[in-house]
């Protein structure tokens, strides 16, 4: 099929430039709030740490328009480099300069917009940058894309039809959000605040109620030692809240697990991470998930702990309680280290304070959350068939 080139259906505007002094307290009527790359998350746009600037710092052309696609031209981090979001409706915003706008003029902007979600072009982006300490996208980078030729109804067409899976995705992915919500409000409801603890139920430490709590390792030889098959080997980047990513595993081999023996996982372990930042909502400190796999089937390194509970404590609402807000901002406050990385020491994690409510009361709340948790499994599972679905539609009209 012919390509047409992006520089002959589309315009790049760059971003308003000022300085730190030209940023004002807050909204006014002579203000004009600026997008930044943070105000762009999965294809779209929030409105989360706006700054201002006078009105008379952006040109005309600067201001975001209906169709505008805005994307995150400038990072220090690779991985940020090249996210978009398109414009829903014309608006009364500009965009620092680390970003810039691709104006779609002689094609269907939300065609074109569609691309600029697609694995295509997230793979366009790491290309030009694999190998090379580049952090920012030029002109001529998004000028040399090429895009499969399409007559204009079929242009609106294609759009539709991704516009409707693209929808019923983001569908899905509320429907998930509102349910953690119920779990975490019902847990509200019935214990309070698990660090305040209001309602003045009995505390143990979480030192006393397990048998064991200790870290993994790096194997000697470091990733040099991993295998394509063998025993599952966690790192921090699997560690997420409340669940376990398997997407980028590394396997160690029996020898290597013998050795680290210490830290070899038993079913229901409770895994936390060691270390990581705090200032970002997905912080990597102190995230924790249970494993559910067989007993001496998986190991950890030196960025996990393990908590290993005695018998008759609940681990499931242990967990609860570990990866609750108001316990993200405990551990937040008890962690040692610097700005841009932090640790939980062991002696921190025995420390945690755990409330202890009756049996009957924790166990009737695991089991609204289990019953919750399927919802969660059916609406996962529908959202991966839809997401394969996506994937398929994109490569065939932008491949």
């Amino acid at each position: 099929m012919a390509r047409i080139r992006m520089c002959d259906v589309a315009e790049q505007i760059r971003g308003v430039s000022y300085k730190p002094e030209d940023v004002l307290d807050g909204p006014r009527e002579d203000a004009v709030g600026i997008f930044r790359a943070n105000n762009i998350s999965d294809g779209i746009i929030n409105f989360n740490d706006l700054v201002f600037v006078k009105r008379d710092k952006v040109l005309q052309k600067q201001m975001l328009r209906k169709g505008d696609i805005l994307i995150c031209a400038s990072s220090g981090s690779k991985h940020l480099v090249g996210k978009a979001a398109q414009i829903e409706a014309d608006c009364e915003y500009s965009f620092g300069a680390f970003c810039k706008v691709v104006r779609p003029q002689k094609i269907n902007e939300l065609f074109l917009g569609m691309y600029f979600q697609s694995d295509f072009y997230r793979r366009y982006i790491s290309d030009i940058s694999q190998g090379a300490n580049i952090n920012n996208i030029k002109n001529e980078h998004i000028d040399a894309i090429k895009l499969q030729r399409y007559s204009e109804t079929e242009q609106v067409e294609i759009a539709k039809l991704l516009q409707k899976i693209i929808t019923i995705i983001r569908l899905h992915k509320e429907q998930l959000i509102m349910l953690d919500e119920l779990i975490k409000s019902r847990f509200v409801e019935m214990f309070g605040d698990p660090v305040y603890n209001p309602m003045e139920w009995p505390i143990k430490k979480l030192g006393d109620l397990s048998l064991q709590i200790n870290s993994g390792n790096t194997p000697k030889g470091g990733e040099q030692v991993y295998v394509d098959e063998g025993i599952t080997f966690f790192r921090s980047q699997n560690v997420w809240k409340d669940r376990l990513e398997m997407d980028d595993i590394a396997y160690i081999d029996e020898i290597t697990h013998a050795s680290m023996n210490r830290s070899s996982l038993k079913h229901g372990d409770i895994l936390m991470t060691k270390t990581g930042r705090i200032n970002t909502e997905n912080s990597s400190l102190g995230r924790a998930a249970l494993y559910m796999g067989e007993d001496d089937a998986a190991n950890v390194n030196g960025h996990v702990y393990f908590i290993r509970l005695r018998a008759g404590v609940n681990n499931k609402f242990i967990l609860r309680i570990l990866v609750s807000d108001e316990y993200r901002d405990y551990i937040r406050s008890v962690c040692v280290g610097g700005i841009d990385k932090r640790q939980l020491n062991k002696d921190h994690i025995e420390n945690f304070p755990i409330i202890c409510p009756p049996e009957s009361m924790t166990e009737e709340y695991i089991m609204f959350v289990e019953q919750i948790d399927k919802l969660k499994l059916t609406i996962q599972k529908s959202l991966k068939e839809l997401e394969t679905l996506k994937k398929s539609r994109m490569q065939e009209y932008f491949g």
